[in-house]
């Protein structure tokens, strides 16, 4: 009976083990390597700026080295985060100032469906650029798990300031005084 039973017993014992693996590689936490950059006053470079992500409601696609040169208030949404609907009117505020400075907004849907993001940039008047992160890659180079997640890019590149959670006017009068002064 024994005999029978340690087979069995080392099998779940290896099953539990291989379970436990995958949890923990699945449920690793976002990095924060952007955060303790711009902590230390490093301004690390904008990361994946090159990945070309289709705007959203079009075939076209686009990439955040598209707007080098212009400071840009990079911002991660979604239509059903409900401070995203809070922060959009004040984004749409922002850019109708940052544009007058060579400067914008760019909206990134993160784990959106097509429809519902396009019912959201209808819904609250969006103007700004808005493309999509398909497959979320382009979130987690920032390490964005959450939403919304904002970052403010300086004309070089370089992310000087960003914001895990909701924005406030304050964090847009930032990107607007960088906006007038560069």
């Amino acid at each position: 009976m024994s005999r029978r039973i340690l087979p069995i017993l080392i099998s779940l014992a290896g099953a539990c083990l291989i379970g436990l693996l995958i949890y923990g590689v699945s449920a690793q936490s976002a990095s924060r390597t952007l955060d303790e950059a711009v902590a230390r006053k490093q301004w690390p470079v904008a990361p994946e700026a090159t990945r070309s992500l289709p705007a959203l409601g079009d075939r076209a696609h686009s990439s955040l080295a598209t707007l080098r040169g212009k400071v840009v208030v990079l911002n991660f949404w979604a239509s059903w985060c409900e401070p995203c609907q809070v922060e959009a009117p004040l984004l749409e505020h922002a850019q109708s100032q940052l544009q007058h400075h060579d400067a914008t907004v760019l909206g990134v849907t993160y784990l959106d469906a097509s429809p519902d993001s396009e019912g959201f940039v209808r819904r609250y008047h969006l103007t700004y650029p808005n493309l999509r992160d398909n497959d979320g890659a382009f979130a987690h180079s920032y390490g964005t798990d959450q939403l919304p997640e904002s970052f403010i890019i300086d004309r070089q590149g370089r992310i000087v300031e960003l914001r895990r959670g909701e924005i406030d006017r304050s964090f847009l009068n930032h990107a607007l005084a960088l906006a007038e002064s560069s």
